[in-house]
């Protein structure tokens, strides 16, 4: 084998053709609502970490369980990346009508992109949060949320921060 890319190999760089079971895939006896998506700093430090929050609401007649998934989307990238990439995630169990406030933290490392070594570049990024993948289509609806920060300084070996 001499072609280690993984263009087209894994669902994460696909394309445009979505995968068939996409990660979060599933019914549920519920129905979830978010809101309130919070990004903390909205600009960052290259080495710096983001915290997130996000509000989950489970909106149907039942109690029920969600796995709220985070992605995230570089905007300019100096090499290939993935069109998104899981960063987080966690099963929350939500009673009927009641709602809840989830924190995450997003590690300088995710951001990373491999060239040659692991580095941390400045730029723009979109974090989605939601029960599914970004733009995925089932037939149990479930929303991302989406919200860009920016990373500012100059790009440096994830080593050096």
């Amino acid at each position: 084998m001499e072609n280690y890319t993984m263009e087209g190999r894994t669902y994460r760089y696909y394309g445009q053709e979505a995968p068939l079971y996409p990660f979060g895939y599933g019914l549920s006896y519920t129905t979830f609502q978010y809101r309130d998506l919070v990004l903390s700093p909205p600009a960052l430090p290259v080495c710096a970490n983001l915290s997130v929050s996000v509000v989950l609401e489970n909106t149907g007649q039942r109690d029920g369980e969600e796995v709220v998934q985070l992605y995230l989307r570089w905007e300019q990238s100096s090499v290939p990346v993935p069109r998104w990439q899981l960063v987080a995630f966690r099963r929350v169990t939500v009673p009927a009508g009641r709602e809840t406030k989830l924190s995450f933290q997003v590690a300088a490392e995710q951001r990373a992109v491999w060239a040659q070594d692991w580095r941390l570049e400045p730029g723009t990024f979109t974090l989605f949060a939601g029960g599914q993948q970004p733009g995925q289509q089932t037939r149990a609806p479930s929303e991302v949320l989406s919200a860009r920060f920016t990373v500012t300084g100059a790009a440096r070996p994830l080593s050096g921060c």
